[in-house]
């Protein structure tokens, strides 16, 4: 059989029947390439999920994934579907995304992203109205200490003080600047005493916190009358997230060096003091971040609009 022979039968061979959903979890496990991860993301089960790539592999006659106890790699034929199909699967997501930014009901899930202190004082105040606003959008709200790259990790948006991110992210600033201040527990006070200048923190026990496990520790920085001023303070106890240095605090195990929004409640319950009160520091913003898209989710643009506008910030 010659060359054109060959290619003619192959014109003439019907295309395997390959369902959109059975492409998505291909997308999916190959972007991760962990079958639980694809999994989570499609909310389905790592069963399911390697049960429809058989069924794809089985239509297309091709091995798509190596697969192991341990890894999943993707094969040659498995990388070069991957290669055509993740663009297409990207424009009709972006399709669909505008479609429902025409609605007056945005819906789906949105994956947030956040630090506990970045949530407890921009979002949860507000999280029952947005919900309420908006009856079909579901949210999911995974909280840690660090800068997580959402895109990796199957988020829609991320929550961060500052906006040191990757090239190409959005970084849009969620409420004022944050202030930081001394704080310690009545009982402390009365044990200790009351540090009444700056130098005097140096007698103290004083709570510190790193920026994250094996980081760096939080400098003590102070307005001093317009001057910059950082205390050395010392302390037995380090901590990689300031939740657990308010409980602390607290607890009278230290004086803290905490945001003043995040120790709100704290004192309005007299369980800390505000000290130094002549004292404190600015800090930085939290800002949302999330990718570049050419068309934004409907879903995400109203939790942007929805969560500025109750921070007191003009959405752009």
């Amino acid at each position: 059989m010659n060359k054109k022979v060959i290619m003619e039968a192959a014109e003439a061979m019907p295309a395997p029947t390959l369902h959109l959903p059975g492409l998505l979890t291909f997308e999916a496990a190959a972007r991760h390439l962990n079958f639980a991860r694809a999994a989570a993301e499609l909310g389905v089960t790592p069963t399911a999920v390697s049960r429809t790539i058989k069924t794809v592999e089985a239509q297309l006659n091709l091995r798509l994934f190596n697969r192991t106890t341990r890894s999943v790699s993707l094969t040659e034929a498995g990388t070069a579907l991957n290669a055509s199909l993740a663009p297409a699967l990207a424009l009709i997501r972006n399709s669909l995304s505008q479609a429902l930014l025409a609605t007056d009901q945005p819906s789906g899930t949105l994956r947030i992203s956040a630090s506990y202190v970045a949530y407890h004082i921009l979002v949860e105040p507000y999280l029952a109205g947005f919900l309420a606003q908006y009856p079909l959008i579901n949210v999911e709200v995974s909280l840690d200490n660090q800068l997580t790259d959402i895109v990796g990790a199957g988020f829609d948006i991320g929550i961060r003080m500052g906006r040191k991110l990757q090239n190409d992210m959005i970084s849009v600033q969620l409420g004022a600047v944050q202030k930081r201040i001394v704080v310690a527990a009545p009982a402390y006070l009365r044990q200790r005493g009351e540090p009444r200048t700056l130098a005097g923190l140096l007698q103290h026990d004083c709570l510190r916190q790193r920026y994250s496990v094996g980081g760096r520790l939080y400098d003590w920085k102070f307005d001093d009358r317009g001057q910059m001023l950082q205390i050395d303070v010392q302390g037995r106890l380090m901590f990689d997230e300031m939740r657990s240095v308010l409980d602390a605090a607290v607890q009278g195990q230290g004086i803290a060096f905490i945001l003043e929004a995040f120790a709100r409640q704290a004192l309005d319950d007299g369980k800390l003091r505000h000290i130094l009160v002549s004292h404190g520091a600015l800090d930085d913003a939290f800002h949302l971040y999330y990718p570049h898209r050419q068309h934004m989710p409907g879903k995400l643009r109203a939790f942007v609009d929805f969560m500025r506008a109750a921070n007191h910030r003009p959405s752009s």
